[in-house]
């Protein structure tokens, strides 16, 4: 204990006693001994609950979860699913887009950046994959999909852990489709554009395409006839009429 002297405005001495940390800490022994709490301790705790519009559980959430972060994680993973299904039927017509190939998978890491060629190589996208998917299976889900981020978001951004790497992970993904690098497009130049519009055909090559530039084959190239008939000797069915008005 400590006793500081000062004066007040009259010329009075008076004492001032400041108690130490061994008197503290003795007091906290004392309290623990006799399972009371300490009243300071109790009044903060009060006036903490009673703050206006906050309870108690709702700080507590608060401080743990936050609500921002939490809505971008979710629009990273919902961006990242129409990703996945872009993906899963890049270069196959019959697919639905709710499971997806090795080959658009390690497409998908590589379009992305996922694959840097450092921390994550095309070997270890590869493994990832056969790691999540089944064991007989050469596809893997959406589910799936997301378990191998899981296993490649600590290799792909070092030094941070699983929660902070994630949703970086997300972030390359979301919103990206195939990148169609080494396809031939269509000339637009106005030198082969006659040769490859069929509107603009004339004569009999005109006759070989329909009104949306399909070929017609073989009936596009002759003129087939009406051979068809109530038995394999009478050609021209629904000709009668026509004969003997004729006539």
């Amino acid at each position: 204990m400590r006793v500081n002297k000062r004066r007040e405005g009259g010329g009075e001495e008076v004492k001032v006693i400041t108690p130490t940390a061994e008197m503290m800490s003795c007091h906290c022994l004392t309290l623990q001994a006799t399972g009371e709490e300490d009243p300071e301790v109790e009044e903060k705790e009060e006036e903490e609950n009673n703050r206006p519009g906050l309870h108690p559980q709702s700080v507590a959430c608060h401080r743990t979860q936050d609500p921002t972060s939490m809505a971008e994680s979710s629009a990273s993973v919902a961006e990242a699913e129409v990703s996945f299904k872009k993906f899963a039927v890049h270069g196959d017509t019959k697919a639905t887009g709710k499971e997806m190939n090795g080959k658009n998978f390690a497409k998908l890491c590589k379009d992305c950046r996922v694959i840097d060629g450092k921390n994550v190589t095309a070997t270890d996208v590869d493994i990832v994959f056969t790691k999540v998917k089944a064991k007989t299976a050469r596809i893997i889900t959406f589910e799936q999909f997301n378990q191998a981020l899981v296993e490649l978001a600590p290799k792909r951004f070092r030094g941070k852990d699983q929660q902070e790497a994630l949703p970086l992970l997300y972030g390359l993904i979301a919103g990206k489709g195939p990148a169609n690098v080494g396809v031939t497009k269509v000339a637009k130049a106005a030198a082969v554009d006659r040769l490859t519009d069929a509107t603009k055909y004339t004569g009999s090559h005109k006759e070989r395409f329909d009104e949306s530039g399909k070929g017609k084959g073989k009936a596009g190239r002759e003129e087939l006839p009406d051979t068809s008939g109530y038995v394999g000797a009478y050609k021209g069915q629904g000709s009668y009429d026509d004969k003997v008005k004729e006539a």
